[in-house]
């Protein structure tokens, strides 16, 4: 790992899936001991890393931008897993060799990356789900006039919670919710003809569909 150790180094079909640093048993896992590990990740190449004394176990995903980011996907305590309770035992089975070899383990973190609140949060301001919001409230209110841009005023200062529009972790989730919707329209129209571009009103039902649609946030 480049002059440095790390303890275990997981393969799959001859690729390195995932580091595994340890401590003593019991011992604190300090903020240095993660530092560590997310450098041998990242100096490796390397995108999971696990910190563990044995007892709790710290699932890292690093992100390999500038800087190097982390995020600590969820984590295990053996002394209060029950075998009986299937959401105490699926988190170990990301890590097993079936689970590895299908990716499931990437599959988890999108899934939580999706529900997260900075995903939800940046999807509920765009113009696709402004439009429903904005709809339903003329249902509500006939005759009232509403535009979108009071509706994300009210979303933003009253409804959202600061710090789920904020930071990088917020821009980037707009960064990709922008790309993905841009992805689905060039795939979904088809190819204007010179002498028959396609109007906005065209254009404005194709990204109402992106609310049918499932999208690749990657």
């Amino acid at each position: 790992m480049k002059k440095t150790f790390c303890d275990l180094a997981i393969k799959i079909d001859g690729k390195v899936k995932l580091l595994i640093e340890i401590k003593a048993i019991g011992l604190e896992l300090k903020d240095d001991y993660i530092r560590q590990a997310i450098d041998y990740g990242a100096n490796s190449g390397i995108e999971w890393v696990i910190l563990t004394n044995g007892m709790n176990w710290q699932i890292y995903r690093i992100t390999f931008s500038k800087p190097i980011d982390k995020e600590m996907v969820y984590e295990i305590n053996f002394s209060n897993i029950n075998p009986k309770i299937e959401n105490h035992i699926e988190p170990i089975y990301y890590l097993c060799k079936e689970a590895l070899g299908k990716s499931l383990l990437d599959e988890y973190h999108s899934q939580k990356q999706a529900l997260s609140k900075y995903y939800i949060g940046q999807m509920i301001l765009t113009e696709t789900v402004l439009d429903v919001i904005k709809r339903e409230l003329k249902r509500l209110t006939p005759g009232v006039k509403i535009e979108n841009d009071e509706i994300e005023e009210v979303l933003r200062s009253d409804v959202i919670k600061r710090d789920a529009l904020e930071g990088d972790k917020a821009v980037d989730a707009k960064k990709k919710i922008q790309k993905a919707a841009n992805t689905y329209l060039r795939n979904s129209s088809p190819a204007p003809k010179k002498e028959n571009m396609p109007s906005a009103v065209n254009e404005t039902e194709t990204q109402k569909n992106l609310l049918n649609e499932e999208i690749p946030l990657n």
